[in-house]
């Protein structure tokens, strides 16, 4: 059977990316909606993106309210901005979160209505064109058809999806990631190294998303200390930058799993950042799909090193669930009591966690199978 593999039009990496692209926004329309958040402008990212823009004579309007995962309210007030502007293109500047609403923002623009009415529907309509540039290595938001955007009146994560959501261009500028805090550094590159895994051990994985997702491991086992205990270090900076956008090539391809879906019940009900509620399930949610398939693991046990190809599937499986676990303890991972989360309501939304994370699909992608019983066994054994 044939597979699709999808990535952005255009990627502009390494240093000078923002530079190197600034031809493409003529390309793109007459005026930009920049969507962003508040500490884009207070660390001068924005600023850097505006001076290009200006040199360039290219109009523009700032939306900065994305503080926070993005939810309906931020994305309704981001149309209403892009309405009011005139605007005819998008450029997201920032986390996960405004390249998440800005995709958002695209699809009302075009075909109208609320988020939530996308919910379990493909977007496969052309929407007005978008440009994505991470300020964080973790999301690979810029290199995928998914968007997340939480439904307040629900209190849901939605997964929303279809080719449509793809940006057109992506831009991967060192510069911006210097800027980012330990704390942050660690939770995108947990993240980023969710996506990885989650993809290769993924049953809709395909040969060309394999590809991508064992050279995203390798350089995240390789650098994200580095990026984390020495924030300065441009080179390790530039490979996570690297790995997130391989990382979010490969899931975009090959989807994410258990850790992905029972993550995201965690920060809508708790309010737990996407990349810290993936590391607090890592451990927990590999132990179990391990055993769906060891050669899998395996084999990236032995790509990033940790373990040599005449081992049989079960130890170097074992070498791979070792090292992850090492690696979230080196960087402080915190646990959920740590995260400041109370055991009695943890334990009470249990069953409507585990209901909203087979809801949305991604469990089933897991490769041992896994029903609510399952998934509820598997919050409980977080603390």
């Amino acid at each position: 059977m044939a597979d699709m593999f999808m990535a952005p039009g255009k990627i502009f990496s390494g240093r000078g990316a923002l530079e190197a692209a600034k031809e493409t926004f003529h390309t793109m329309g007459q005026k930009a909606l920049i969507v962003t958040d508040s500490t884009m402008k207070k660390l001068g990212n924005l600023k850097k993106l505006t001076d290009m823009l200006e040199r360039e004579k290219t109009e523009y309007a700032v939306f900065s309210d994305i503080d926070g995962e993005p939810d309906n309210k931020m994305v309704e007030a981001g149309i209403t901005v892009y309405h009011r502007e005139n605007c005819d293109f998008l450029i997201a500047l920032g986390g996960g979160s405004p390249i998440d609403a800005m995709k958002a923002i695209a699809m009302l623009a075009v075909c109208g209505g609320s988020p939530a009415g996308y919910m379990g529907k493909c977007v496969d309509q052309k929407l007005i064109p978008m440009a994505a540039i991470p300020t964080t290595a973790g999301t690979g938001s810029e290199a995928t058809q998914f968007t997340i955007i939480t439904d307040q009146p629900t209190q849901v994560k939605m997964l929303l999806r279809g080719p449509g959501l793809m940006p057109d261009t992506a831009i991967i500028d060192s510069q911006f990631t210097k800027t980012v805090p330990a704390h942050i550094t660690a939770a995108t590159g947990v993240d980023a190294l969710t996506h990885a895994i989650e993809a290769y051990t993924s049953k809709m994985a395909q040969p060309m998303s394999d590809t991508f997702a064992l050279s995203a491991c390798r350089r995240i086992f390789e650098n994200l200390r580095r990026a984390w205990a020495h924030g300065e270090d441009e080179e390790a900076r530039i490979q996570m930058s690297i790995a997130a956008l391989e990382a979010g090539i490969a899931f975009n391809n090959a989807s994410v799993t258990l850790v992905h879906g029972m993550s995201r019940p965690i920060g809508a009900l708790f309010h737990v950042p996407h990349g810290i509620s993936n590391a607090m399930l890592l451990n927990v949610c590999l132990s179990y799909a391990v055993k769906g398939a060891p050669e899998r693991f395996g084999d990236i046990a032995v790509v990033c090193g940790f373990a040599g190809r005449e081992e049989n599937a079960e130890t170097a499986a074992q070498k791979l669930l070792n090292q992850v676990e090492q690696l979230l303890q080196d960087i402080e991972i915190p646990s959920l009591k740590e995260y400041g989360i109370k055991y009695e309501a943890f334990m009470k939304a249990v069953p409507k966690m585990a209901q909203d994370a087979v809801a949305s699909g991604s469990p089933s992608n897991t490769r041992r199978k896994t029903g609510i019983e399952n998934i509820e066994q598997l919050y409980r054994r977080l603390w």
